[in-house]
């Protein structure tokens, strides 16, 4: 939460200058609290998991925030049981005339499909396209966060030649940044993926700011200038078992992964894993939902009052 200080205090422009998220008397005084709307559109095939991970991020925050689970369409799920979904998701269709503070898409098991192929793609497309007026922010995961850069600004990925699993060092770019406040200089995060877009295509685009990378991961974190759009390309969500099971899964189904790198002790996977990207994890869902979301959004909540909160007119 910020800092409150009288007006005319030297300082306010000191730490505002820094980034320092400080708010002044006449704002406290005049400020509207409510809880913030946050949508989690889950396009993972084990929903349950992946709802736990990400509600587990975002509860540290001390926001009260209002939660929708989302699917994308009401096919059958192999991995989550039809009363689940029918209890506690609801579908895109019948959300598209609400207004969220901020949204989430997770990623998607599918790293070797094209784009054009995905079976709700033009679907995907519309709620990437929504989200433009009627979210204030939205942080995309792993695959959608690759999706929507390919939808919005034409960056296409590479498919690796193998896929990159594992648990990697990465460096902050920009200390005053507020999404990244907060973060040691260098930081763990897993990734588990077969596609990446080079940093300079990133760097093409004047809108986007790179804001963390991993010399072998490559580019990790990006955000648009107006905040309004979070590229994160691996999993700080993950629990500590996760890859452990993503690489069973593989050897299970014949695929003859390699053992994801940096993960377990000594390399062995008789060793239990650890986690060692979970305060980073919090850390990065807390800076979002402060900074670029609830400092931005407006109080009342529907699709006028957002774009004039970002545009400023």
């Amino acid at each position: 939460m910020p800092i409150k200080i009288p007006d005319q205090l030297p300082a306010l422009n000191i730490l505002g200058n820094e980034n320092i998220f400080v708010m002044s008397e006449y704002r406290a005084v005049n400020q509207d609290i409510r809880p913030m709307e946050v949508a989690i559109l889950n396009l993972m095939p084990n929903k349950i998991e992946t709802e736990v991970q990400i509600l587990r991020m975002l509860s540290n925050t001390p926001l009260q925030i209002n939660v929708d689970l989302i699917r994308i369409h009401k096919n059958p799920s192999k991995n989550t049981p039809i009363s689940h979904l029918e209890s506690f998701y609801r579908l895109f269709d019948d959300v598209k005339d609400k207004q969220y503070d901020g949204l989430i898409i997770t990623g998607a098991p599918l790293g070797l499909v094209n784009y054009e192929d995905v079976s709700y793609w033009d679907k995907i497309c519309e709620a990437f396209d929504w989200a433009q007026t009627n979210v204030v922010s939205t942080m995309y995961l792993c695959w959608a966060a690759h999706a929507a850069l390919y939808h919005h600004y034409g960056l296409d990925r590479e498919i690796r030649e193998e896929k990159l699993s594992g648990v990697y060092f990465h460096d902050v770019l920009d200390p005053l940044e507020r999404l990244t406040r907060g973060f040691d200089d260098e930081f763990k995060v897993p990734h588990s993926r077969y596609a990446q877009v080079a940093e300079r295509d990133y760097r093409s685009i004047e809108q986007l700011n790179v804001l963390a990378k991993s010399d072998v991961a490559g580019v990790y974190l990006v955000a648009s200038e107006d905040k309004r759009q979070v590229f994160v390309t691996g999993h700080p969500e993950y629990d500590a078992d996760t890859l452990a099971q993503e690489y069973q899964r593989d050897l299970n189904t014949g695929l003859e992964p390699k053992l994801p790198l940096n993960y377990f002790k000594h390399d062995d996977p008789n060793n239990e894993p650890r986690s060692s990207w979970r305060s980073h994890g919090s850390l990065l869902f807390n800076n979002w939902i402060n900074y670029y979301v609830y400092q931005i959004t407006p109080y009342q909540l529907d699709a006028e009052h957002i774009q004039t909160s970002i545009t400023g007119e």
